[in-house]
């Protein structure tokens, strides 16, 4: 079972043509030959229309090809058709996404007014109460009759009007059913959304995509790769196209890079047809990430010697490359399992000065001669963001993957040689897979990038290119050590390091926050809650808070949070310990107060340090 033809290079995946709108009247086609499709969500109230449709303006300006709308209601679902004429009486034509959870007579309403309508399986048939229950395959049955009883409708209303469609399943808010068989798995996300793409077939519905989306990197990969997998055994005709997303990535460096590992790592391995950038910021922040994600594919997954000299977004529909992807699985097996997490096993090595790397030794942060010139001066005693190791003292050895090599022995800390004519991304997964055929474990230094260009690259695309890099290859559990070097900055490749570290959960080093990007059912003002909550825990090192606007985005999709502040009612904040309601209704403006009583409450609190600001920067 394959997600993609070869892990060594990049084949984007075939897929059939969703419609959405009329493409002759500013709709779009989403999958096929045509361009990765970039999209967004308003963040306001639903029945405010000319929010709404200033909202939407504003994402058209700066490139968003579809945008999305909550419809919580039907009395919201209602009003998108106010939404859409006044938008279209503008001239802007861009296609609406209504979003529902919950109400099936939402959706059914929403579908008359817009182009396309995103359902989520585990709460649209499905009231979710956590539930413990053992099903027999006769009550599973009878439950799928319920399901299609409630889903069957809308897929047929969608036919008729030529709507388009999302099934998309979301991490910690599948259904009690699904919980109940397969648990909180990538696997239960899969089926889940099998399960209604099943009905609309039967109905002979084809214009729907998929989503598998996580608020953890790894998780989010692991979902897609296994979805794909599922639909190739299903068969050729099951080639739908998949929306890519982080869902919950947060804001600024932080929200960039986890959105970067999980995305940036499915387009390069071929996946993906339309994505969203999902930040606690305002919304048209997101476009520009989203093409910034899109221009560096062609950077990381062709050789930089066949890299064709034409424009960034037809590279990405159509990379040319002089290496066979066939040729290039035959090689050796797969270095890595696609749809477990597991981190290679390899024997501990001496860095440098007692640092070890390898083993059950945590992943170390590795730093050129120049930087640590520069930052190792200004680094205190108890500062965790901090050089490990030089690589020039390192006694590593350097290897082509691409060319037969011998390795003494299996303690001997082993890199990709600058310049090899493959991305870095694949290049490491050779030498894994090499190693793996030669019954070597060595373990592996990456690097971020394996060619320089001429001009130092600007901070937001260094960032985006080691993340992506970086970040995959951690997440398919090959890497012992790290080395950033796209980033011009000492201080900030440094700190860049230890946040891709972070996103893709191989090392804690700060408090880790799960915020939702806000939409029409917040009921509070996320960014400066968030900004808020940040002030007052952001030196609980280890701790991991979610903060989530509504119930929707509450205890489900918390996922692994150790505590969660949630928006139950205007005004109202429900405190949750993972995903246990434990405190309701408090007041807004006590609200964090009493997050802050909860964390001390569970032994998780520690008094923040009086010092000075670490001098290693953080950039957002």
């Amino acid at each position: 079972m394959r997600y993609c033809r070869s892990p060594f290079a990049h084949e984007r995946r075939t897929t059939r043509e969703v419609v959405v709108g009329d493409p002759a009247r500013g709709g779009v086609i989403i999958g096929g030959d045509h361009p990765v499709v970039v999209q967004s969500m308003l963040t306001c109230d639903t029945m405010d229309t000319s929010e709404c449709v200033q909202q939407t303006l504003d994402l058209a300006k700066v490139g968003c090809e579809l945008v999305r709308i909550t419809a919580p209601t039907v009395k919201d679902a209602a009003n998108l058709k106010n939404i859409v004429a006044e938008l279209r009486a503008k001239s802007c034509l861009v296609p609406i996404v209504a979003d529902i959870h919950f109400k099936p007579e939402a959706a059914m309403e929403a579908a008359k007014w817009v182009e396309k309508v995103r359902v989520n399986p585990g709460n649209y048939a499905d009231s979710k109460k956590f539930l413990v229950k053992e099903y027999t395959d006769a009550q599973y049955a009878a439950e799928l009759v319920r399901i299609e009883e409630k889903f069957a409708p809308l897929a047929k209303l969608c036919q008729e009007l030529g709507r388009a469609m999302r099934i998309g399943t979301n991490h910690g808010s599948l259904s009690d059913r699904i919980m109940n068989r397969y648990g909180d798995t990538p696997l239960g996300m899969v089926e889940s959304a099998l399960e209604f793409a099943n009905i609309a077939r039967k109905l002979d519905f084809h214009n729907f995509v998929f989503s598998m989306k996580a608020s953890n990197p790894k998780v989010m990969i692991e979902c897609y790769r296994l979805l794909v997998a599922r639909l190739e055994e299903l068969g050729p005709d099951w080639n739908y196209p998949i929306h890519l997303g982080v869902t919950e990535a947060g804001e600024g460096e932080d929200g960039r890079i986890k959105s970067a590992i999980g995305i940036g790592s499915l387009l390069c391995d071929g996946l993906g047809d339309t994505i969203r950038v999902s930040l606690t910021e305002d919304s048209p922040h997101e476009i520009p990430v989203c093409r910034d994600l899109l221009e560096q594919v062609p950077f990381l997954t062709v050789a930089a010697d066949e890299r064709r000299l034409t424009s960034p977004k037809s590279e990405i529909q159509n990379p040319k490359s002089k290496m066979d992807p066939g040729a290039l699985a035959s090689m050796a097996s797969w270095p890595f399992d696609p749809f477990a997490y597991q981190r290679r096993p390899t024997p501990e090595v001496e860095l440098m000065d007692g640092v070890k790397c390898g083993g059950e030794q945590t992943i170390r942060a590795v730093v050129t001669r120049g930087t640590w010139d520069k930052v190792a001066p200004k680094i205190r005693p108890r500062d965790d963001v901090k050089p490990e190791a030089v690589y020039e003292d390192l006694n590593v050895f350097e290897i082509d993957p691409a060319a037969d090599f011998k390795v003494n022995c299996e303690t001997q800390l082993v890199t990709v040689k600058d310049g090899v004519a493959l991305p870095a991304i694949p290049a490491f997964r050779l030498l894994a897979a090499k190693l793996k055929r030669l019954g070597l474990n060595n373990p592996i230094l990456l690097k971020d990038c394996l060619q320089f260009p001429e001009t130092p690259l600007e901070p937001r695309i260094a960032l985006l290119r080691a993340a992506v890099v970086i970040g995959s290859l951690l997440a398919d559990g090959i890497g012992d050590a790290i080395l950033v070097r796209g980033e011009s900055g000492g201080g900030q490749s440094l700190r860049l390091a230890y946040n891709i570290l972070q996103a893709v959960g191989s090392r804690s080093f700060k408090t880790d926050y799960v915020a939702c990007p806000s939409c029409g059912r917040t009921l509070f003002n996320l960014q400066t809650v968030t900004a808020r909550i940040k002030a007052r825990t952001s030196h609980l090192k280890g701790v991991k808070i979610a903060i989530m606007g509504c119930i929707v985005n509450g205890p489900g999709e918390m996922a692994d949070a150790d505590f969660g502040y949630v928006g139950g009612a205007p005004g109202k904040i429900n405190l949750y310990v993972g995903k246990s309601p434990v405190k309701f209704n408090i007041p807004e403006a006590e609200a964090v107060d009493r997050l802050v009583d909860l964390i001390r409450e569970h032994g998780k609190w520690v008094e923040p340090e009086l010092r000075e600001v670490s001098s290693v920067p953080e950039r957002v």
